[in-house]
């Protein structure tokens, strides 16, 4: 009986499923959530493939940067405010994130990692997860001492998103969230200028030059120490900018939960990519994405099991890590610590 009344649902289901506008629907949160992805755990990648640190810090500074930018924005913004200088407070919020996370990120490397360089790996994973327990602590006293409920969105943030990403726009019988195509631009622009800052500038050459050898990199004349605190800095610029996007996100929302709920999608795409490979990382974001994407409209639309989305991505990390325990492009050994 069972059988005979669930094999119509799937079968409706798929029909569904596989109509223009769904489809096209399920593509762009993919490619939207996959630009996320890609932007939050790219500073994990470059973190561990130059200093071989896995960051479990680095969702903090996600959810500080998604707070500082809520507060840019809501400083900036009022009723009267219009889509384009929203836009345009937004790019700046998107600097002033960028160095002030960056800035927090290399006073870490300096004063706290660069001291365990030479200790086993586990020096650096208790020292960063007990940093992560404080920056989250010390971003709840302070929104809740200024009355922002630290466990809920913060819904003064959300308010100061352009009316135009609001509502859906619909073409030919397609429906797109403005928001999403914001989020896949942005994300594009991001991960191609870290693209082109690795490979097209002497500092870029410099950074893998260190990933390989470190030692050899020092022989020849580099300070190496600020190149770690340069790309440290980097990376935790990146995940704080990322934040000020998932900002505007009512699925994501600038909150104190934000620190784990992007942490580990993060490191799943690392592993799954390949721990410390730049390229790996973009193409398994895609690959998340994509599952997330297709999982979140299944469980919400035809099995109507709102719990299991985000436990299918970690289906593919151990998928991944059955198959090709290295990751898509990962090596044996990386990391020079």
């Amino acid at each position: 009986m069972t059988g005979a009344v669930l094999t119509p649902l799937i079968v409706d289901a798929l029909g569904e499923f596989f109509r223009l506008g769904t489809l096209s629907e399920v593509f762009v949160n993919g490619l939207s959530k996959a630009a996320l992805y890609a932007m939050i755990a790219s500073g994990l990648t470059l973190v561990f493939g130059l200093l071989g640190v896995l960051n479990f810090a680095h969702g903090s500074f996600t959810m500080l940067g998604a707070y500082l930018g809520g507060l840019v924005m809501v400083v900036l913004v009022g009723s009267a405010t219009g889509d384009l200088a929203r836009v345009l407070f937004f790019l700046v919020g998107t600097l002033l994130v960028f160095a002030a996370i960056g800035a927090l990120g290399g006073a870490v490397e300096v004063g706290l990692i660069r001291q365990l360089y030479d200790r086993p790996p586990i020096y650096q994973i208790l020292l960063t997860f007990g940093l992560a327990l404080v920056l989250d602590e010390v971003a709840r006293i302070v929104v809740s001492f200024y009355g922002i409920q630290p466990i809920t969105d913060w819904r003064a943030a959300l308010g100061t998103k352009p009316a135009f990403m609001v509502e859906n726009l619909s073409f030919a019988g397609l429906s797109v969230s403005p928001l999403a195509l914001f989020q896949i631009v942005f994300g594009t622009v991001t991960i191609g200028a870290v693209w082109l800052f690795l490979t097209r500038t002497r500092y870029g050459m410099v950074v893998r030059a260190g990933s390989e050898d470190d030692e050899m990199t020092a022989a020849l004349g580099i300070d190496v120490n600020r190149v770690f605190t340069t790309v440290f800095a980097l990376g935790s610029a990146i995940a704080g900018v990322a934040g000020m996007l998932l900002m505007w996100d009512p699925v994501w929302g600038a909150s104190l939960p934000l620190a784990h709920e992007t942490l580990l999608p993060a490191f799943v795409v690392v592993i799954v990519g390949g721990l410390g490979t730049f390229r790996g990382t973009v193409v398994a974001a895609g690959l998340v994405g994509m599952v997330d994407a297709t999982m979140t409209w299944w469980f919400q639309n035809a099995i109507t099991f709102t719990g299991l989305p985000e436990m299918m991505i970690f289906l593919v990390l151990v998928l991944t890590l059955i198959v090709r325990p290295q990751g898509l492009f990962g090596v044996e050994e990386v990391g020079g610590h």
